[in-house]
């Protein structure tokens, strides 16, 4: 375990933004090197996945960690505080990947009886393209998993807590960018230009108005604006143009299509009666992440396993994983797994993983494992 918590506080101190992780799939790589693994598979530019291969029929088990870190400032008196400025292990990808590691030890003493066994260091997460340049990887599609299984720390519940739902466990979330165009004039004449900004104030208001309406969504959704830029700064024109994003999240996939549909109609009424152009694009879209029934079970026994206490979630957490996209294809299970009460929040500049958690993470991957491909 001390070799693993040294793993963990090395990737601290040394963390990398996505799709940019090329020392830390290369430390990750020389670290589990001294297990042996059968095939060593690059995916996704400095994606890893590391396989145990029985060379006996049966099913292929995969666990996922991921590589990257965020922009965020630490804050933090760790000894093992980050050494790049402005990015942070700050929402404990860390020790999901030390978990792994430790993982990859078990079943080096412990190899596959039947099918194969994946560990799979992904990119990206944090920005919503890691799981989806995955799948798309052709090298991928050589191993693709009959199941595979993740897990992230939920701050806020109790320690070593195993955090289950059935179906929709993670909410869908897409940035959605509205590009208003009208005509500038002279701030003292602003009859004579097309200025967006009542637009903008109708957008946000019809915006918040949609998920109040009773009958429309099966389950909770919401948007969500996070930027605003209305023409420019001179006090004697009246804006042009405007930008908006907003972020959509929705509980289940289908309501996030209906969200959608009608987050565009807003904009286009709104615009054709402000007689404004109008564009809209999306990025970072993430599907809900939807648990496999079977998979909560195999969790499940191996929380009781382990003598660890269960918490079936009534919700789904309202932010968003890009573990979704392999659950649109796999049989998948991701799980939460509690990081203290007292610990602070996922992306908070003094969030640090705590290292007891290791241990406990290793023994749940490590029961999957053996009821899978043993």
């Amino acid at each position: 375990m001390i070799e693993l918590i040294s793993l963990r506080k090395h990737l601290h101190r040394y963390p990398e933004l996505s799709n940019q992780e090329f020392r830390t799939a290369d430390h990750i790589t020389g670290f589990l090197e001294q297990f042996s693994p059968d095939r060593i598979i690059p995916v996704a530019g400095t994606g890893r996945v590391f396989l145990f291969d029985s060379g006996n029929p049966g099913p292929t088990v995969m666990f996922r960690a991921e590589l990257d870190a965020l922009p965020v400032t630490e804050d933090s008196k760790a000894d093992h505080i980050s050494l790049n400025p402005g990015v942070a292990h700050v929402c404990g990808h860390d020790g999901h990947m030390a978990i792994l590691a430790g993982l990859a030890g078990k079943i080096a003493g412990d190899r596959p009886t039947r099918g194969k066994a994946a560990l799979l260091f992904q990119p990206a997460e944090e920005v919503e393209q890691g799981a989806a340049a995955v799948i798309r990887d052709p090298r991928f599609r050589e191993i693709e998993p009959d199941w595979i299984f993740a897990l992230h720390n939920i701050p806020g519940a109790a320690m070593h807590r195993v955090i289950l739902k059935a179906g929709s466990f993670a909410a869908a979330s897409r940035g959605m960018t509205v590009r208003l165009s009208g005509r500038t004039s002279h701030a003292g004449e602003p009859e004579k230009g097309i200025n967006p900004a009542v637009a903008v104030a109708r957008i946000i208001s019809s915006m918040k108005e949609m998920n109040d309406r009773p009958g429309m969504f099966g389950d909770v959704t919401f948007s969500t604006v996070i930027h605003l830029l209305l023409g420019e700064i001179s006090f004697g024109t009246s804006a042009g143009h405007a930008e908006m994003r907003f972020t959509l999240r929705a509980f289940e996939d289908s309501d996030m299509d209906i969200l959608t549909a009608e987050a565009e109609k807003i904009v286009m009424d709104t615009a054709r009666d402000e007689q404004l152009g109008h564009e809209i694009s999306y990025g970072e879209i993430f599907p809900a992440t939807m648990n496999d029934e079977a998979c909560v079970e195999m969790i499940r026994q191996a929380a009781s396993a382990n003598q660890l206490p269960v918490e079936e979630a009534g919700k789904p957490f309202r932010w968003s994983e890009d573990f979704g996209y392999y659950t649109e294809k796999y049989r998948g299970g991701f799980f939460g797994l509690g990081s203290g009460k007292e610990q602070p929040a996922l992306h908070n500049p003094d969030f640090d993983f705590p290292d007891e958690l290791i241990g406990t993470g290793v023994n749940l991957f490590y029961s999957i494992y053996k009821m899978i491909v043993h």
